[in-house]
């Protein structure tokens, strides 16, 4: 007897047989084993339009500029936004940590793009380019602090040199 997902193309045309749920019983016995709270809050998908918390990381680069106008123009887009956790800078490049709460990944991703471009002329940032963008949800930014990678808890917040 040969298992494929349901829907999939079967050999020769024969009949491919697949397992089907019925009722209260589990169709695998590791099922069994979980508590079926548990099991409900995994099947349950979460509200498609409630807001989450996004960990954004936006780097970017462009020509030298002097280190206190840089300082200045970031302490100006924290103060503009006040969801900056902290920025650190050099001459060339910066990269600014924040959290954002939106929809979806693309919602914050969206926003994340045009903070620099909407920001650059009245907190006077330097006329540099994004190069790097990277939004995780809350719960993959604490499993990586807690496996013990990805960047370090936003501790000093506010705006710093590398």
């Amino acid at each position: 007897m040969r298992r494929v997902r349901p829907g999939a193309a079967s050999r020769g045309g024969e009949r491919a047989l697949t397992s089907v749920r019925t009722g209260d019983r589990p169709a695998d016995p590791v099922e069994r084993t979980e508590p079926t709270t548990q099991r409900a809050e995994q099947e349950r998908p979460a509200p498609a339009d409630e807001p989450r918390l996004w960990h954004v990381t936006l780097s970017v680069s462009g020509p030298a500029t002097p280190l206190p106008d840089i300082r200045r123009a970031l302490e100006q887009l924290a103060h503009d936004h006040p969801f900056l956790l902290t920025s650190r800078y050099a001459n060339d490049h910066a990269e600014i940590r924040y959290w954002e709460e939106a929809r979806d990944l693309h919602d914050a991703a969206a926003v994340a793009l045009r903070l620099w471009g909407e920001h650059r002329q009245s907190a006077q940032l330097p006329p540099w380019e994004i190069v790097g963008l990277e939004v995780i949800d809350r719960d993959t930014y604490h499993q990586r602090i807690a496996e013990g990678y990805g960047p370090p808890p936003a501790a000093p917040v506010g705006v710093h040199p590398f």
